[in-house]
């Protein structure tokens, strides 16, 4: 099922977001190991708190850094992320 702006996006079970000073990036944690994340792909998950829909997330994404017409890039990581298990709705 892809997400749309009224999908509420979570960190999936078994993974965690944090900031790693050491690498200056935001990684996802798992038993098997760590996905180290760019800047968009922590700053759209760490915006994924289960609380939040999608269309919540790219405003204040847009307004953070002041861009406008984010949402399909935000929703084509969110299914890619889906799919990897790093996000569940």
């Amino acid at each position: 099922m892809s997400a749309t702006v009224d999908t509420i996006p979570a960190i999936g079970r078994g993974f965690r977001l944090q900031w790693e000073a050491a690498q200056d990036c935001h990684v996802l944690l798992y038993p098997e190991g760590m996905v180290k994340l760019n800047q968009s792909a922590g700053e759209i998950l760490k915006r994924c708190d289960g609380e939040r829909d999608v269309a919540g997330i790219v405003t204040d994404l847009e307004q953070a850094f002041g861009a406008n017409g984010l949402e399909r890039d935000v929703l084509a990581f969110l299914d890619m992320a889906h799919q990897q298990k790093w996000v569940q709705w």
